[in-house]
């Protein structure tokens, strides 16, 4: 792309007349966390159905509010305003939208409320764009509204029970009464599902608006959780929800149907599948026709079952099994004749399955040892499935299209960097968004037959050149041989680098399963700390070790039942072997992570005591038996079933190894990793006598973030790592 090859040197000349003057200046930590170096995007990009425009949420900073503006693909001009927040009496701004399916409506969220880290309560409109009518759907805040097809009406949850609001006439319908807090919801999922499986929404409108169909959760079995929010009153209050901690008791699921004309509810029986769980509900081209995914426990075996809801009969369409877990994803996508696009690591690697509409399989559309990473969708028109990949090295992604046969395969968009895309309706264009370890994002136009640039749309220039201004050092990808794997890394050394010196070593990792901290992208806010770190004389180094993704399935499941077992040998083998190297102080080694992380800096501190002198933990698990079932399970199982997994690993079965110092950090309203976690922890490292460093932020949650706490915790840090190594 040439736009984005004239950014990358325009950057790296910036970057060398920066070294030449001396101009380059320090990054701190005031202007990390107070956003300076944040880039600009393209807020809720969605393509409208004639293929030729799409729409942007907007924030007019003179106006004070925002617009959904359309804009036109090939020449990039705005088209129109469709609606503006000073449409609607003391709202500032729009924070989410959507179009019903014949684009005649807009449901538009204001004052959104948030409940965990997906859920949110908020106030919503829907917006006629014909007759430029405003109508808010309730008077109180809902959760998760959705439009009919044809715009008519409107389902959202309320109070644990699921809403019908017709627009025409005004009246609301309510489909559930059941609904009780902490023991029934209708149609949004619970506190494990909606971390865990990542989804909120357990409930969808078929194709012509007739049917609801929406997942029931009974936690009336679920152990309750408790944390104490202090707040700014005279008495603390506590906020109460059901959270089942691995081998405790699930939301007892079932699925349900509900026919709008009839009124009526129908129960559908799947007894006859693994139904643990209901990860996903989605309705196929066929009107009387909604698709269930189902799982056992184990999360190792799962089904696709079809629900003619015409007559309430069910059929088992295709399972799919795996010796540790199977993945739930949103790649499952129906064609008109109800075949479907599935994708699945059965070859060793993820790829899509192209299956008829009785589960036959029709054609492995993609192969090879890579990883398809994200399914974009079809076009009939064309045969043409559109993916993005592995295909130019595990830390880079590419944009391909290939037929639905799997020949005709055609890189679009494969700069060695991070290209994601945003395809148009009709699959004639695709907006492709390019990144890199030295490139801030670029947004460009593409034409979706033969990947060319169209025009640039949106670049971050402003920020390459201030970043430019910077003292920062070159990101250098390698790979590093440990345990007979080539694992990814990345290091950053100080700008003035000498071989001749010794340098202390501070090592990042998450190494949760598939996860990836070794990437050719844009700096996160991280990123910029561990560039401050090494302009003050330390080299950064991160790895991703046997566990983590993009490298095969094998590489990633090798963990299953031992989380903590092979990540921690990788990061301490690592570490001996850069420490004989000349430049790096063997001595001075230290290790940090977040959640995952933290549980591994822990574990690498306590069991490699000879190796790291120090480590930071935030937010950590300390044992997997405090934290939530659908997590833990699928890589552990229960800890009934194995128990020496569960404790081997622990980081409190290891505290009486510590030599090193360390620093323990949490929220106090981690939802998520609870603060046991840290104070079971502490007891433990206490009863050892082993003196250590730690801090507890009141009512912070798992992000640990609001005002000025970022700043002060990475401040702490930054003084901890100063004084520790």
């Amino acid at each position: 792309m040439k736009t984005t090859t004239y950014l990358r040197f325009f950057l790296l000349f910036l970057i060398t007349i920066s070294s030449v003057t001396g101009q380059q200046k320090d990054i701190t930590l005031e202007e990390i966390w107070s956003g300076g170096f944040r880039t600009q995007g393209l807020e809720e990009l969605r393509s409208l159905k004639n293929g030729k425009q799409y729409a942007v949420l907007n924030y007019n900073r003179r106006s004070s509010a925002s617009t959904v503006d359309v804009y036109d693909y090939k020449t990039g001009e705005k088209v129109k305003t469709v609606v503006s927040s000073n449409q609607v009496e003391g709202a500032t701004y729009f924070l989410t939208y959507s179009f019903s399916e014949d684009e005649s409506k807009l449901l538009l969220a204001t004052d959104l409320e948030q409940i965990y880290r997906r859920s949110s309560l908020g106030t919503y409109y829907v917006y006629d764009i014909y007759n430029k009518e405003m109508t808010p759907v309730s008077e109180q805040k809902i959760q998760e509204p959705v439009l009919n097809a044809a715009g008519t009406k409107v389902a959202y949850g309320y109070n644990n029970n699921i809403f019908i609001k017709d627009l025409a006439s005004g009246s609301t319908t309510q489909i559930t009464n059941d609904g009780l807090k902490n023991s029934i919801i209708n149609g949004i999922t619970d506190w494990v599902y909606e971390e865990e499986f990542a989804f909120v929404r357990a409930f969808d409108w078929n194709k012509d608006g007739t049917k609801i169909g929406y997942i029931k959760f009974d936690e009336s079995e679920v152990p309750r959780f408790s944390m104490d929010v202090y707040g700014t009153d005279l008495y603390p209050t506590q906020q109460v929800f059901k959270y089942p901690k691995a081998g405790d008791p699930n939301a007892s699921v079932s699925l349900h149907v509900y026919d709008v004309e009839a009124g009526r509810t129908s129960n559908v029986d799947l007894s006859a599948y693994n139904t643990y769980y209901i990860p996903r509900i989605k309705w196929t081209m066929d009107t009387n026709v909604l698709s269930v995914q189902t799982t056992n426990r184990k999360q190792n075996v799962v089904d696709l079952i079809f629900v003619d809801t015409y007559n309430n009969e069910t059929s088992l369409v295709h399972q799919e099994k795996d010796d540790a877990y199977v993945d739930i994803t949103d790649d499952l996508t129906f064609f008109e004749d109800n075949s479907f696009i599935w994708t699945s690591e059965r070859d060793g690697w993820n790829h899509i399955y192209h299956f008829n509409k009785n589960g036959k399989l029709k054609n492995q559309i993609t192969k090879g040892a890579w990883e398809v990473t994200n399914y974009y969708g079809y076009d009939p028109m064309s045969n043409t499935v559109f993916y993005q990949s592995t295909e130019n090295g595990s830390i880079n992604r590419g944009v391909y299209s290939v037929d639905v046969k799997g020949t005709n395969k055609k890189g679009l968009s494969v700069q060695q960097g991070t290209n994601s895309a945003s395809f148009s309706a009709d699959f004639s264009y695709f907006i492709n968004t390019f990144q890199s370890a030295t490139s801030p994002s670029v947004y460009s136009l593409n034409d979706a037959k033969t990947g060319a640039v169209v025009k640039e749309i949106k670049n971050n220039t402003a920020v390459a050149t201030k970043v430019a201004g910077y003292k920062v050092s070159p990101k250098e990808f390698s790979t590093i041989s440990i345990n007979g794997y080539d694992l990814n890394m990345y290091t950053i050394k100080p700008l003035d680098f000498d071989a001749s010196k010794q340098y202390p070593l501070f090592m990042y990792q998450y190494s949760g399963p598939g996860s990836q901290n070794v990437a050719n992208r844009w700096n996160a806010s991280n990123d910029y700390w561990h560039q401050m770190l090494a302009q003050q004389g330390y080299i950064v180094v991160c790895i991703d070790g046997r566990g983590t993704g993009l490298k095969g399935r094998d590489f990633k499941k090798v963990t299953q039942l031992e989380l903590g077992k092979y990540e921690v040998q990788d990061q301490i083998d690592a570490a001996k072997k850069l420490g004989t190297k000349s430049y790096i102080d063997a001595s001075r080694i230290g290790i940090w992570g977040w959640s995952y992380g933290g549980f591994m800096s822990s574990n690498c501190l306590f069991q490699g005591a000879d190796t790291f002198a120090m480590a930071i933990a935030v937010a950590p698990v300390s044992s997997w038996r405090f934290y939530d079932t659908i997590y833990t399970e699928r890589y552990m199982a229960t800890p009934q079933e194995n128990a020496k997994g569960y404790d081997a690993n622990s980081p409190i079965s290891h505290v009486d190894k510590m030599k090193g110092s360390f620093l323990l950090v949490h929220g106090s309203a981690d939802d998520n990793v609870h603060v046991q976690n840290t104070t079971r922890l502490v007891e433990a490292l206490v009863q050892a006598n082993k003196q250590f460093d730690w801090a507890i932020y009141p009512d912070k949650n798992h992000g640990i973030y609001g005002g000025n706490t970022r700043l002060h915790l990475y401040t702490k840090m930054t003084n901890f790592i100063k004084e520790n190594l």
